[in-house]
Parts: structure tokens; C-alpha cells; sequence
């Protein structure tokens, strides 16, 4: 039987606190468990979980506390669980909202405890595993045509707060719903108590929480959970891979606190500071999460992974080690936002492993890149319009900027799930239609229209 599917063992007192330094205590253990083996504690009806992180001595462990601290005490004594952390896996779990330990936040029954499954499960072997297998189309028009999401693969969301990375979110669960009739698991991983609130009412208001499950670490809670919280949503993910067979969209939403995290459970643990005050252990623990995220024959995961980028630096030491697993690179730019562009993607800074011919094939590839000489020559030539006028431009120049603003333009969308929202209906437009639209914008077939008649439209179909 695999190891990551076990019943749960019978549990065994093994020692008592003797320290409680904030969320990591120390335990005297006889006989010593295992590394990331979970032990817990009970208090009247409260449980705590603890996660074995060092081996201080032939009898003492550091371990860090997945629950608050308040009311341990030395002298509690400590029963080993007899494996790692297990969570509850079932079918049922698709339009719930769960917590790391796969207990239930949205007052609903907890979920049929028939199956466990450990998250510090090993990645798959190379043998069954399955590489990356072209596009997954989002029917978005600017991902579609210039930074594709890659099937079974890891596209990073770079971006600061209010440019729109949660309705970016929000609108590829959808389409892997709509589009591909798969399923989506959505991990908060350090979320604000309102922020998780709100996506949660936005998710069922816009149809499509039946088909995705939401794990929360959020943001008061111990750094155990939140370093942890990762690993328990992927968990959900295999499982639901292995057993549904279908497109997974595993979304986390903020890698960057993930990484937080783990800084903190570094200092707590004892550990020298290596670069910019980042854990030693930086890379491996990034490589940790990402290295699961794999496609088998029974299924894929695609993950999609919102990156907090420290002051915009983007050589800091945990945005290079997440950079480092990223098939595509999707940047979020608040100039775009302030000029009314939504969604807000930077044409010219955004890229994907997946641009070249023999991928995407020679048309595709060649309108892409035609359309981003459009909006790059635009853009150098941005000042000289501001000061001196279009007029002053010659005739190649002038066709040229026309040509990318209305493309740029064009590449806006309304949304399925802000439809309540605005007066628009959400559309989705197949890449097909979208090559076909901009193969005409750039043969000069739609100079004649106005940049308002290509603004927050699907196709250009009727005009």
C-alpha cells in the first residue's frame, strides 16, 4: 500500500513539555520520534498538534506548535500520533471551505473520515510522471496569445496589491471549470480573515465553488500552519488528480508568505541567517512544494501562484528561488491598471518557457511576436507623442502606434465573474479567434474603427 494512504494509527504517550518558547516547545521524549513526525497534546476538548522539527539531544525535540500556544503548560503530556500529519481525503470535498487539518470553516459536517492522507508525501517518480503537453487556454486573450499557460505546468501571478491578481484568479478557476470541466483547489496561504471572506461570497456568487475546494492557513495563525497549509492544499490536489482524473488548477495564493513563514520558523528553530535575512533552507523548502506539483496519466495539475514581489525587486533571494520553477512569468502592472487596462498584464515584461515555434506553432508564434513589436515600438515612442504630438511621427511610426493602441485595447476583456459587478457580460474567446483578430488588426483591416469600438469586447466578430 502506498504510505501516503494509511489508516490513522493508535496513538502513544511518549513525554511531557518542558519548555514553551511562543510557538516552538521543547519535549522530553523517551523514545524519540521521528522528524516531521505530528505528537499533540489534549486540554478538555482542545488538541493541539505539534510537528517534530529538531532532535536537541538523546531525549529532548524542538518542535513547533500547528494551533495558538495559549494555555499549554509545562508538564502537559505529549502522545505521538504515529505518523506525520494526516488530513481526511474525500470526493465530498469540492465546494468546501477547509482549514490544514481538513476541518471544516464554513459550519458545514466535517468531512467522512474513510481515507488519510500524509502531506509530507514524496514526490512522484520520474518514470510516471508526464512532462508538460501544450497549451491549457484560458480563453483570456493576452495570456492565450502572449505568455500561454503551460498544461501540467507552474505559471507565477507578480503583482502588488490592487491590480487585479484576485479576479485574474478568480476568471482562470472558471475557465478550467467552464472551458475544461476540471476542478480547482484554492490554498490561502497567510490570507487576511476579510480577504479570505470575501473571495469565498465572490467564488459562490460567481458559480463556480461547487468545483473548487478552499484551504486556509490565514494570516493570526501559528507560522507552522502557514508554512504547512501548502503542502495540505497539494495533498487535496493529488488526491483529487488520482481519484477525479481530470484538469486540476491548484492556486496559491501568496507564495511569498509561504517563504515568510518558513524565515520565521528558521529563527525560532535556532538557525544562522544565510542571504538578506532568508531561512539556509530557502531553496529546498520552495523545491519541496513545487517539485509535487506534477501531471501523471490519470491527470494534471496546473498550478497558478500569486508572487509578492519585495519593494519590486524581482533578484530578491525567495523570488529567484520561486522564479527558478516557473514555466510562465505573468507581471501585473499598475500603469496598465491606471490607464483603465484590465486585465492589468504587462505585454512586454510578461513571458512563458512555451514561446517558440515549435511549441506553438509558426502562426501563433509570429502574431505574437508582431504584436508585442507593436506595443514595444509604441512605448519607446510614448514620450515623443506626449511632447511633441502623433502628427510629428512619420507615416510607418504613426500606423504603427494606431495599430498597438487599438491592439491594446483589444487585449482588455470583461469578465464571467465580475458580471454582477459591471454592466458587461463576462466573455471567454478561444485562441483561434483571438489569432484571427489580431492577424487583422496588424494587416491594417480594422484602421478604420475608433480605439472605443475595441475596448472590453470578446471578438472582433460583427464589426
Amino acid at each position: 500500500m502506498n504510505d501516503s494512504l494509511t489508516s490513522q494509527p493508535a496513538p502513544l504517550a511518549i513525554g511531557t513539555i518542558v519548555e514553551i518558547h511562543g510557538p516552538v516547545v521543547i519535549i522530553d521524549c523517551n523514545p524519540l520520534p521521528p522528524l516531521r513526525q505530528a505528537l499533540y497534546s489534549t486540554i478538555g476538548e482542545n488538541r493541539y498538534v505539534f510537528e517534530v522539527h529538531q532532535h536537541l539531544d538523546e531525549r529532548h525535540i524542538r518542535a513547533i506548535t500547528l494551533h495558538g500556544t495559549a494555555g499549554l503548560s509545562r508538564g502537559l503530556v505529549v502522545v505521538d500520533s504515529g505518523a506525520p500529519l494526516q488530513i481526511p481525503v474525500s470526493k465530498d470535498c469540492l465546494g468546501r471551505l477547509l482549514n490544514i487539518f481538513g476541518e471544516p470553516l464554513d459550519g458545514q459536517q466535517a468531512l467522512l473520515e474513510h481515507e488519510f492522507r500524509n502531506i509530507h508525501a514524496k514526490p512522484l517518480p520520474l518514470s510516471e510522471a508526464i512532462g508538460i503537453s501544450g497549451i491549457l487556454e484560458t480563453g483570456i486573450k493576452v495570456i492565450d496569445l502572449l505568455c500561454p499557460f503551460v498544461k501540467g505546468g507552474k505559471t507565477g501571478l507578480f503583482g502588488g496589491a490592487g491590480v487585479g491578481k484576485t479576479v485574474l484568479v478568480m476568471e482562470f478557476i472558471h475557465a478550467v471549470s467552464a472551458i475544461h470541466k476540471g476542478v480547482s483547489v484554492f490554498a490561502g496561504v497567510g490570507e487576511r480573515i476579510r480577504e479570505a471572506h470575501e473571495l469565498w461570497k465572490d467564488m459562490q456568487q460567481a458559480g463556480v465553488m461547487q468545483d473548487t475546494l478552499m484551504i486556509f492557513g490565514q494570516m493570526d495563525e501559528s507560522p507552522g500552519v502557514r508554512f504547512r497549509v501548502g503542502l495540505s492544499a497539494l495533498t487535496y490536489a493529488e488526491y483529487l488528480r488520482d481519484t477525479l482524473h481530470k484538469e486540476v488548477l491548484f492556486v496559491v495564493d501568496n507564495v511569498f508568505r509561504f517563504v515568510q513563514a518558513g524565515s520565521e520558523i528558521s529563527s525560532l528553530l535556532g538557525r544562522m541567517p544565510a542571504t538578506v535575512g532568508y531561512q539556509p533552507t530557502l531553496t529546498t523548502e520552495v523545491a519541496e512544494l513545487e517539485d509535487r506539483i506534477l501531471s501523471t496519466r490519470q491527470g494534471a495539475i496546473t498550478s497558478v501562484q500569486a508572487v509578492y514581489v519585495p519593494a519590486d525587486d524581482m533578484t530578491d533571494p525567495a523570488v529567484s528561488a520561486i522564479l527558478s520553477h516557473l514555466d510562465t512569468i505573468v507581471i501585473l502592472s499598475r500603469d496598465q491598471a491606471s490607464k483603465g487596462i484590465y486585465p492589468a498584464v504587462d505585454p512586454l515584461r510578461s513571458s512563458s518557457k512555451l514561446m517558440d515555434k515549435h511549441t506553438l506553432g509558426e502562426r501563433h508564434y509570429t502574431i505574437a511576436q508582431r504584436v508585442r513589436e507593436h506595443l514595444a515600438r509604441y512605448h519607446e515612442l510614448e514620450d515623443i507623442i506626449a511632447m511633441l504630438g502623433i502628427a510629428e511621427l512619420s507615416e510607418l511610426d504613426r500606423k504603427v502606434v494606431i495599430r498597438a493602441r487599438k491592439l491594446q485595447r483589444y487585449l482588455t476583456q470583461p469578465f464571467a465573474v465580475l458580471a454582477k459587478h459591471a454592466k458587461q457580460t463576462g466573455v471567454s474567446v478561444p485562441l483561434e479567434q483571438t489569432l484571427a483578430d489580431c492577424e487583422a488588426f496588424l494587416a491594417g483591416d480594422y484602421d478604420h474603427l475608433s480605439e472605443e469600438q475595441c475596448y472590453m469586447r470578446g471578438s472582433m466578430q460583427g464589426l
